[in-house]
This record gives C-alpha cells, structure tokens and sequence, in this order.
C-alpha cells in the first residue's frame, strides 16, 4: 500500500480501521507500523475528524415534518391524462412534422415537373429557357 492510497482511505473511511475494507485493512496496519510519516499524519487528521463528527449534537426532527415525509410515502398522485400522454404525443408530434416535410417536398417536386412528356404545353416553373429573352427586353429598356 503506498501512503497516498492510505490517505484516500482514511479520507474515505475514517481513522477506524475496522471501518475499513477487509482486504485493506493489512496493508494500512503495517504501514503504521513502520511509521511512514505521511500515513501518521493522515490517521491524526482523521482521528480529529472522528471525534469532532462523534460529538457534534444532532437535533431531533419537528414532529410535523416526520408526519409529512410518512404521508407523503403513502400518497399516491394520479397523473393527469397530458402527464401520461405527454411521452408519446411529443413523439407523435414529431412523426407528424416529418410527413409535412415529406408532403411539402412532394408538392415542390411535382410543380418543378412539367405536367407532360411534350416541353412545349406548359414549363416547369423553375424552368430558365426564357432567360434570354427576358435579360435582352430588360437591356432594350434601360438603354431607353
């Protein structure tokens, strides 16, 4: 056992060693035993700390304060129909959103389409073949 190990464990357990876990117990006596100055003063501080946590005066509970944590372990609230529900109709909520995405991009792509196989009866609405002709009349005009 190295000291800082001892020092996390009297940290941890206390000055006591039969506080201490059994397969430790061992090592920390024969620590002591040589004297190793860190785990002296480690067991020291503990040891103070035991006896300060040993004599410190705890007061009772107010009565009504223990009738109502016993109460309160036997009521039983009813959860409310949005509280039970609540888990599933966010889920429910989302899947719903995720169909409007599907229907809206349906709807995106079926106007961006031309409605037959012949171009010339009605173009798509994302369609630029008329870009020319429109950039040319705005050139006419600002040359005006």
């Amino acid at each position: 056992m190295t000291p800082e190990r001892f020092v996390h464990l009297a940290d941890a357990y206390g000055a006591d060693l039969k506080h201490w876990p059994a397969a430790e117990r061992e090592d920390a006596r024969a620590l002591i035993k040589r004297g190793d100055p860190q785990a002296i003063n480690a067991l020291q501080q503990a040891s103070w700390l035991d006896l300060r946590l040993d004599n410190h005066p705890v007061t009772a509970p107010d009565q009504l304060l223990i009738r109502e944590v016993v109460a309160s372990a036997f009521t039983v609230e009813k959860a409310s129909f949005w509280s039970r529900y609540a888990d599933w109709l966010s889920r429910l909520g989302f899947i719903g959103a995720g169909l409007a995405g599907v229907a809206a991009g349906m709807l995106v792509a079926s106007l961006s389409l031309p409605l037959s196989s012949a171009p010339d009866l009605l173009p798509s609405i994302l369609d630029q073949g008329d870009a020319e002709l429109i950039l040319s009349l705005d050139a006419e005009e600002s040359e005006q």
